[in-house]
């Protein structure tokens, strides 16, 4: 199952990059927690990350539920809203868009981010 998702990964992130205006959200899911990040490819720096290990996410739901999913995908455009992007590119990791991964999609889209 994971050589199958790393070969997808790796033909998505061929055609996926992301800029300073528009960086790439990249999302990981582990069996416990889940991790969101804005990524600037041309300069190669993380802008912005969150987790479900957060302080502000922890208390509130459990790590690898769809709750947590959710607050996670609010997390990351408020923060993206707070450093000024508007529009990312979703980079889903090789997971298909289902259960998690497309909570924390449509969390991040209600939030204010465009894809």
């Amino acid at each position: 199952m994971k050589v199958a998702r790393v070969k997808r990964h790796k033909r998505i992130r061929k055609k996926i990059t992301g800029t300073k205006e528009r960086p790439r959200l990249s999302v990981y899911r582990s069996l416990k927690n889940m991790y969101a990040q804005l990524i600037d490819d041309e300069n190669n720096v993380t802008m912005l990350t969150c987790s479900t290990q957060q302080k502000e996410l922890k208390e509130k739901a459990k790590a690898n539920n769809m709750n947590a999913a959710a607050l996670l995908g609010e997390l990351i455009a408020k923060g993206a809203k707070d450093k000024g992007i508007e529009t990312v590119v979703f980079d889903r990791g090789g997971y298909l868009y289902h259960g998690r991964i497309k909570a924390v999609a449509e969390a991040a889209r209600k939030g204010g981010l465009k894809f």
